[in-house]
């Protein structure tokens, strides 16, 4: 926000949807234990999705696997926390090639494009 990054409309929000995968992930990866304060987190995050309008219960339920946080959710926490990791590689990559052809954020005005070679000259 503070180098107006947000103009880039499809830099932004490449970049706000791989934080929001990255953090997933790393919350799924914290409840794995399945201890006290793993479950408790668990509890606490997923009933923030509730909030949402229409769907919040719906997809609480669908992320516990039930009406409740028991052997389903654990599963479907562990197969989230192997499987979005790939998708953070591929959203990494899609990431630096938009921020490659559209340039990122220019704070101090200055003409960058005079030195520019290609991201990968040899492939195409």
């Amino acid at each position: 926000l503070y180098y107006r990054s947000y103009l880039n409309k499809t830099v932004w929000l490449s970049g706000t949807l791989l934080l929001t995968i990255l953090m997933a992930t790393a919350f799924f990866g914290y409840v794995l234990p399945w201890g006290q304060i793993s479950f408790w987190a668990a509890t606490v995050i997923t009933n923030l999705l509730t909030a949402v309008p229409y769907i919040g219960t719906t997809l609480t339920t669908w992320l516990w696997g039930g009406f409740s946080i028991n052997d389903p959710t654990l599963t479907r926490f562990f197969a989230l926390h192997f499987i979005l990791p790939f998708a953070i590689i591929s959203l990494s990559s899609i990431h630096i090639m938009l921020l490659h052809s559209e340039g990122s954020s220019n704070p101090l005005g200055t003409n960058s494009y005079i030195d520019k070679i290609p991201f990968h000259p040899y492939h195409s």
